[in-house]
């Protein structure tokens, strides 16, 4: 009985995650709609409405800021998976084999994401795309930030091979990845949480190099399956247990049909 409360119980870190997911959805709808409302009535493009008024491009703006600067120090409500870095959370093992991530890995993720939004930029750059939807795809992807910790990710599956979001090698990342597209609008604020968010990354980046041992599973016991303060591994296989169930139900159902 234990066993099974355990297993179903949310920590604070997960509720922090679905209360992100929520509020970024919400955002991304906002814009949508605001996109589609001014297309329709004037064709005005999103951004010249915004600088007109600024109201949600002030709260997007400021959203966005504080939680990149509040990543910058240690939290107990942000996931292990960024908060390795801090030496409050190194917690030595005894060992000193470090098993680095591969970093092959890594740069093919870079390369994958610079090509895939090179796309989209150079659509932009021709006109087929304005600074509009540039805006909505920074958003959507900071839904998609949120699925891929919650959910499903990519980056872990296909790519990295890492056991969970706790031991992911890029996972201060998610900011810039998040507003690449915002390189393509030369505006202060966008600009401004692009800049920001590199310097998340570059920090990360210079950390892993000076500390790897922090990073590393085998070193660091604070990124031990014991001691996560997460447990989204839990939600993530009952997820997994509910598709194969409906994979089996789907497939008895089809044979059913067939006799």
């Amino acid at each position: 009985m234990n066993r099974h409360e355990n297993r179903k119980k949310m920590t604070s870190v997960s509720v922090f995650h679905y209360f992100r997911l929520i509020y970024r959805s919400i955002l991304f709808l906002l814009l949508l709609i605001a996109y589609i409302i001014f297309r329709v009535r004037g064709g005005t493009d999103l951004m010249t409405r915004a600088d007109e008024r600024p109201v949600i491009i002030s709260v997007l703006f400021l959203v966005f800021t504080v939680e990149m600067i509040l990543r910058f120090f240690p939290s107990s409500l942000e996931s292990p998976g960024c908060q390795k870095q801090f030496l409050r959370n190194y917690r030595k093992s005894g060992k000193t084999d470090l098993v680095v991530p591969d970093n092959n890995a890594t740069v093919l993720v870079l390369l994958v994401w610079l090509c895939f939004n090179g796309i989209f930029g150079a659509l932009y750059m021709i006109g087929v795309l304005d600074e509009g939807i540039m805006l909505l795809l920074s958003s959507a992807y900071s839904v998609c930030d949120m699925i891929c910790i919650l959910f499903f990710c990519p980056f872990q599956t296909w790519f990295l091979k890492n056991k969970c979001c706790v031991t992911c090698r890029i996972y201060n990342w998610d900011y810039a990845m998040m507003f690449t597209p915002l390189f393509f609008v030369a505006k202060p604020y966008t600009w401004g949480l692009l800049i920001l968010s590199v310097a998340l990354l570059v920090r990360w980046e210079i950390t892993f190099y000076r500390h790897p041992e922090r990073f590393c599973e085998s070193t660091n016991d604070y990124l031990k399956c014991a001691n996560c303060t997460e447990k989204l591994c839990n939600q993530k296989k009952q997820l997994l247990i509910l598709w194969k169930q409906v994979e089996e139900y789907t497939l008895r159902q089809k044979q059913r049909l067939q006799r």
